[in-house]
């Protein structure tokens, strides 16, 4: 499933025209990634959580060469499914 397929799905169970549910459905991802950016979480009763985690610095490889590299410490973004989620997927 693409982003068009969620648009069409959530207009069709919504009864919204589907310009109005592509607003709905990208003004959610947004509310989600502003919240993740200013360093909060995102929790979704039944659903799952929303969080960044620190990732932190490492030592790798250059594949192509071997070369040993300096990997710096970075934040990105998780998810925590949801005990309601888990349950459908079984």
């Amino acid at each position: 499933m693409n982003k068009m397929d969620l648009v069409n799905q959530v207009a069709e169970k919504t009864g919204l025209k589907k310009s109005q549910a592509e607003l709905a459905v990208n003004s959610v991802f947004s509310a989600i990634e502003e919240a993740l950016s200013a360093g909060e979480k995102v929790q979704v009763i039944g659903f799952g959580t929303f969080e960044t985690r620190k990732r932190s610095a490492r030592s790798g490889r250059n594949p192509q060469t071997g070369e040993t590299i300096s990997i710096p410490e970075s934040v990105v973004p998780a998810f925590k499914p949801g005990n309601k989620l888990k349950e459908v997927i079984r």
